[in-house]
């Protein structure tokens, strides 16, 4: 009994296309890449911003330390975590604060790593988009 199979020329060949499909979409398939990853610098900083409101109604001012504010930055990609952002409070007085979060990878490949910024108004901004 002969039982019917690809050969290897022909799983070869779908294999090429396959490829070649995936080079031509992947230039269009980068700035959503991009975007996809800034969500998750934007959640954490709404996270600090909520953090150091709660902090400010507490104390009367804001912090400059994650720890007073009960927030623990992920482990980045670098360190053998998942985040592809690092976190840092820039300034803190008693009426405003800003912190920032600046991406570890370069996620379309230019030399241009994505910042954003958040202060006490609460809405992220994109400083240095990649």
């Amino acid at each position: 009994m002969k039982v019917s199979a690809y050969n290897l020329q022909e799983v070869l060949v779908v294999l090429v296309i396959i490829g070649i499909l995936l080079l031509l979409a992947l230039p269009n398939l980068m700035p959503l890449i991009s975007k996809a990853k800034s969500t998750e610098a934007q959640l954490q900083l709404s996270h600090i911003y909520n953090s150091q409101k709660m902090h400010r109604y507490m104390y009367s001012k804001y912090s400059i330390d994650f720890g007073e504010i009960d927030f623990e930055p992920p482990k980045t990609v670098n360190e053998s975590g998942r985040a592809n952002y690092t976190y840092e409070i820039l300034s803190a007085t008693n009426s405003s604060f800003k912190a920032r979060a600046t991406a570890v990878t370069d996620f379309d490949g230019d030399g241009v790593l994505n910042v954003w910024e958040i202060d006490e108004n609460g809405a992220p901004k994109q400083i240095v988009k990649d």
